[in-house]
């Protein structure tokens, strides 16, 4: 199949999946095509250096690099600071607290940006990226990968004490903030 016969197929795909919406397929298929060139990439590199692959994780591995992954894909997809890595395919929109934003897929058109922006505003979907990043971490470096993750596991309890210490306060002002 040619390469305009495989556009035409994805675009009369995308028109009955989604006969109302823009759903840019074809985005989508080159990010998962890039996701699974990079996971074959990391498990190639693995088997090149000989690193040994533990038959099972360990469990507090498992809970710290989960508790990091959140952390990590929340900066990455949300926090104000690394705007700047969405913006060329998002939008600002809105703040939406406690140093995030909310943004808006910019959609120029591109399948490609499309399905970029949307997978670098969503922590959801950046959690898979960032979590196979971190597994092969572990794997290929696991003193700095479990550093790195202890950083970012901090930084995450740290959010939450800081949400918890907002909460308290403000009901034990009677829920009253002071205007300036």
């Amino acid at each position: 199949m040619t390469g305009t016969g495989l556009k035409q197929r994805v675009a009369r795909l995308r028109r009955a999946y989604a006969p109302d919406e823009y759903r840019p397929l074809d985005g989508y298929l080159k990010a998962m095509g890039t996701y699974a060139t990079v996971a074959a990439s990391l498990a190639g590199l693995v088997k090149v250096t000989g690193r040994p692959v533990p038959e099972r994780p360990a469990t507090a591995d498992v809970v710290l690099l989960g508790i990091a992954t959140h952390k990590l894909s929340r900066l990455l997809a949300k926090d104000a600071v690394t705007s700047p890595l969405r913006a060329p395919f998002t939008r600002y929109d809105h703040p939406i607290g406690s140093g995030e934003v909310m943004e808006q897929v910019r959609d120029s058109g591109s399948p490609t940006r499309h399905a970029i922006g949307e997978l670098l505003s969503c922590p959801f979907c950046l959690a898979v990226w960032v979590a196979t990043g971190m597994t092969a971490g572990l794997v290929l470096a696991p003193r700095l990968t479990r550093l790195v993750a202890t950083a970012l596991t901090a930084v995450a309890a740290s959010d939450f004490l800081q949400m918890g210490y907002a909460v308290a306060q403000q009901a034990a002002e009677g829920g009253h903030h002071d205007e300036d």
